[in-house]
């Protein structure tokens, strides 16, 4: 497939927008998905669990790699100078995961972030559940000070991919 890899995500106010990263998966990466979870119902209970697959069997060898190291992200710079997202702030949802949010009227609150406190608590091994945590948290605490503490210290955990697959 092409280079870039565009998927609706919602940001402040509720409004829906494109969010803009490297592609690291196969093409047809949601049949994929589909088929891979209906014949294995742990990986089933770990998706529903994390939104996430450590053996995401959809993501490419190249993949892996711009994943590990964040690279699939730079794009989103983009979606920083449009005005849609922010350095710093919570990680931008799917449409799909509105529901089981919970502090969604928080997280409208500011727009969606490159990193935020998710990716230096833990990142991939915090439940979808905790990020939502992370996410109003940073909402209810939000201060300059804090975007300057989660940008330095995002340095240090994409250096080292921590918590990264």
């Amino acid at each position: 497939g092409p280079a870039f890899y565009g998927q609706t995500r919602v940001g402040l106010g509720g409004r829906k927008f494109t969010a803009w990263k490297f592609r690291s998966m196969v093409a047809d990466a949601d049949a994929v998905l589909e088929q891979y979870l209906a014949a294995d119902p742990s990986r089933r209970q770990e998706w529903n669990q994390y939104q996430k697959l450590k053996a995401d069997p959809r993501v490419t060898p190249v993949g892996r790699f711009i994943r590990k190291t964040s690279l699939d992200e730079l794009p989103q710079l983009w979606n920083v100078l449009t005005g849609e997202m922010s350095l710093v702030g919570p990680r931008p949802m799917t449409p799909d995961q509105v529901e089981e949010y919970g502090t969604f009227h928080l997280y409208t609150r500011l727009r969606p972030g490159i990193t935020g406190l998710w990716q230096i608590n833990g990142r991939n091994s915090k439940t979808f559940h905790q990020r939502a945590e992370f996410d109003a948290s940073y909402v209810r605490n939000w201060s300059a000070w804090l975007d300057l503490v989660v940008l330095v210290r995002t340095i240090k955990v994409v250096m080292f991919c921590e918590g990264s697959y």
